[in-house]
């Protein structure tokens, strides 16, 4: 894979945190500040209080949390981000196999491949990372891997703080 980052040297903080160097099975939270450019800690503290994950451990999507993440945003310090959880149709990939339309869950690659721009979080069997404008930040060794399926991908952009709310235009 061409463009890619290690997440460790990417994420803000993180190479200071005493926290970080303690942890284990914290993608999400490195995916979480990789996606934000947040500090490592502070989004540790966000993922640990909103997703009620324990330290060491990972953590579970839980469709009550996700709603209200999606209708409320995240906000981590003095920024606030839009997430949007993305419908099936945007990680699946839809083809005619023998005749039949068949679907099947986009791959890393193809994920990568339709959203070249945009700041993504995605999961994949037990793991989650970033994508940022087509560049994959995650562990080292996972740029080698672009064929996971991704089961959930969550659209990240931050909102201005003094934006005024974009009126329906017509003409």
């Amino acid at each position: 894979m061409d463009k890619f980052k290690r997440s460790t040297n990417t994420v803000k903080g993180y190479s200071t945190s005493q926290l970080a160097k303690s942890e284990k099975n914290d993608c999400f939270v490195r995916a979480l500040a990789a996606a934000t450019n947040v500090d490592y800690d502070l989004t540790h503290t966000y993922v640990k209080e909103v997703f009620d994950r324990k330290d060491g451990k990972g953590v579970v999507f839980n469709g009550d949390t996700l709603t209200k993440i999606q209708d409320n945003g995240i906000e981590l310090g003095d920024d606030m981000f839009a997430f949007q959880v993305l419908n099936s149709n945007r990680i699946t990939n839809e083809y005619k196999l023998h005749g039949e339309l068949v679907s099947r869950m986009k791959t890393v690659k193809s994920f990568i491949k339709d959203n070249p721009t945009g700041t993504y979080v995605l999961g994949v069997s037990k793991h989650a990372f970033t994508v940022k404008d087509g560049v994959l930040i995650d562990n080292i060794d996972e740029e080698f891997r672009p064929t996971r399926k991704v089961t959930s991908a969550f659209k990240i952009d931050k909102m201005s703080q003094n934006a005024p709310v974009e009126q329906l235009k017509l003409f």
